[in-house]
């Protein structure tokens, strides 16, 4: 059975170009202008995903996130107008698995759709050694290599290489990588998880300016791409 996808906006040109563009590709959708029509959809038909709307009436997107993950462990996935990051901060710390900022591209939606699905039903790689083109993680040997060629890495850089490549595809934080990396977050602190993905990728990437492996989102954080080489 195709996997349902429910897709939340009241903007009825919104609904149309992501239904569109996801039956398309593949799956069934259900769709819902508000957010109270949104939660009683997504408790009858158990849908496989939500793109759920920050901007809703009856109930705000932000609510509706809050009461899904509540009940259920669906992967969301936010549509956001709102150029203050602290709502997709508070988006993503009450559970939502990513976010697209609008005006979006629909072949971008499908493409976050199908890398959050993915990643929903492997959950985390489940293999101690991890390659990906010519990158090479060795876990429990706490090695890594690119092109065959050795990578020295600090144990901070190389534990937080494997924070990002367990979590392939997955937006993470500055927040969240310090709580995984030590145990603790604070403001002061969040900072220099750029000072190591620097290092990191000065180290990795084949150009450091480029990025291909560790690549950033913009107000939010970093994630390990799951998709150059797919």
């Amino acid at each position: 059975m195709n996997e349902r996808i429910l897709v939340v906006d009241d903007e009825p040109k919104i609904v149309k170009l992501a239904r569109d563009y996801l039956e398309r590709s593949g799956y069934a959708v259900l769709t819902a202008g508000d957010g109270r029509t949104a939660l009683n959809i997504a408790r009858s038909e158990k849908p496989d995903m939500v793109v759920l709307d920050l901007n809703l009436p009856e109930l705000d997107g932000l609510d509706v996130c809050r009461t899904l993950r509540r009940e259920s462990d669906v992967p969301i996935i936010m549509l956001t107008a709102r150029i203050d990051e602290t709502d997709r901060l508070i988006g993503l710390e009450l559970g939502a698995d990513d976010y697209i900022t609008k005006p979006f591209s629909p072949r971008e939606l499908v493409a976050r759709v199908r890398a959050v699905l993915r990643r929903v039903r492997g959950g985390l790689v489940p293999t101690e050694f991890i390659q990906i083109g010519n990158l090479e993680i060795d876990l429990n040997g706490h090695r890594v290599s690119r092109a065959g060629e050795t990578v020295q890495l600090t144990r901070i850089e190389f534990n937080l290489l494997a924070i990002l490549a367990q979590h392939p595809g997955q937006t993470l934080s500055r927040e969240q990588l310090l709580e995984r990396l030590h145990g603790f977050s604070h403001d002061s602190y969040e900072r220099s998880i750029d000072a190591h993905i620097k290092n990191l990728r000065r180290k990795l990437e084949p150009d450091p300016a480029e990025p291909i492996y560790i690549l950033t989102v913009y107000g939010i954080g970093y994630k390990f791409n799951d998709e150059v080489f797919a």
